[in-house]
């Protein structure tokens, strides 16, 4: 990746606004990385409102790394949770929903109390759906049959012209499912087809 790509990468499009575009990484290169942003964005409302694709959340921003020790599904202070920054992360994510009048078919959310409550801020309580689950806690909640499950509903979904859905789940299962990822709150609008695998079409960085 050129070195350009990389300082872009590593700024958050909050961070830019926060402190004006030319403060934080110098005019040009700050415009380019806002208008890739804003680009995505319309790319994705623009998917969204056509619909037949599903928006993939990764739950917003709970700091630390996988959840303690002995964490029991269920219980949420035994697990990894959102701090006040992942709070307001998935506000935002509603917001901008509301903002645009896009109302999914579904939200579905892993049972781990971090992408519930992601859900919850941003569209009220989801469905919660075991497949989501993440694939590095309990292993009856991970694996193939899981990732077939998700395969058949991602085609359902796909074929719905007119509606989406809103998954919120885990790093690792956007990756198993569409082979991609991405930062905390932001998610992968994909689609499938019955004889053809996942397929990203844009992603959605509204969050950060």
């Amino acid at each position: 990746m050129p070195s350009s790509r990389r300082t872009e990468a590593l700024v958050t499009r909050r961070a830019l606004l926060g402190s004006g575009a030319a403060g934080a990484l110098g005019g040009g290169l700050a415009l380019m990385a806002l208008q890739a942003w804003a680009a995505q964005d319309a790319d994705a409302e623009t998917l969204l409102r056509h619909g037949g694709v599903v928006a993939v959340f990764r739950h917003a921003l709970a700091p630390g790394t996988f959840d303690p020790p002995g964490f029991r599904l269920g219980d949420c202070s035994t697990q990894r949770n959102l701090n006040d920054e992942g709070r307001a992360q998935a506000r935002r994510i509603g917001e901008w929903f509301q903002q645009r009048q896009l109302l999914p078919h579904k939200v579905l959310s892993s049972p781990w109390c971090r992408c519930i409550d992601s859900a919850s801020l941003a569209f009220g309580a989801p469905q919660v759906w075991a497949a989501l689950g993440s694939p590095l806690g309990y292993p009856e909640t991970t694996g193939a049959a899981h990732l077939r499950e998700l395969r058949k509903a991602l085609v359902a979904a796909s074929e719905r012209s007119g509606q989406f859905e809103v998954w919120f789940t885990h790093m690792f299962v956007q990756s198993d499912l569409a082979s991609d990822s991405t930062r905390s709150g932001e998610a992968l609008i994909v689609r499938a087809h019955r004889n053809a695998g996942p397929q990203v079409l844009a992603k959605l960085s509204i969050a950060v």
